[in-house]
């Protein structure tokens, strides 16, 4: 026998229980919560993320969330396009962006290199990347992406990729600040600030 009185709730709770970082319990709590408000209160909390789904899009030049093809950062005139600030995720475009501290552009990649996980370059949006050096007037490319073995792995492939593709441009890593295996959504904001203003050139 079930431990809930509706099928209905049960279903709610597993599909709520199903998102990152939320238990059954802390599940069966919203659903209650909503449960208990105005339907059209849970019709527009429902219908945020539909429209979320369906309509957002990838910036067709960085690979970040947007309204449109070419996201605010990538359209303003008052950024720095020369400057390419490389991540992993669309958290880390908008941990950094909350520091204050950088005013270039970014390039997503959508992940890191894990062959443990079967993530290959060929995964990620490096080749983007090296298409988007070759078309622009490039000098520096910032390499944001965690203090980890996967994220080291990522560095040292894209400076490869660069060097073999005679890119006379100065590749720089943040500061390690950011401590080893730290995520930078993770990281408070004034340390990743610093990190990005004293960030050091990456040597292979």
């Amino acid at each position: 026998m079930s431990e809930y009185p509706s099928i209905l709730l049960e279903q709610a709770v597993n599909q709520m229980a199903s998102l990152p970082g939320v238990g059954r319990r802390t599940a069966l709590r919203l659903v209650l919560h909503l449960l208990r408000q105005k339907e059209q209160d849970v019709e527009a909390f429902s219908g945020s993320f539909l429209r979320l789904k369906k309509e957002v899009v990838y910036c067709r030049e960085c690979h970040n969330i947007s309204d449109s093809e070419l996201c605010p950062i990538c359209a303003s005139t008052r950024r720095d396009h020369s400057t390419i600030c490389v991540v992993e995720n669309v958290q880390d475009v908008m941990s950094i962006e909350n520091t204050g501290q950088y005013n270039g552009v970014y390039h997503v990649l959508g992940g890191i290199i894990s062959p443990m996980e079967g993530v290959g370059p060929k995964d990620i949006e490096i080749d983007s990347l090296i298409d988007r050096i070759s078309r622009g007037d490039i000098s520096e490319i910032i390499l944001a992406l965690p203090t980890t073995m996967e994220g080291d792995t990522t560095n040292f492939y894209i400076y490869r990729r660069l060097q073999n593709a005679g890119a006379e441009i100065k590749i720089s890593q943040i500061a390690r600040g950011v401590a080893v295996g730290n995520q930078l959504e993770y990281t408070d904001e004034i340390t990743l600030g610093r990190s990005i203003i004293n960030r050091t050139e990456f040597k292979g």
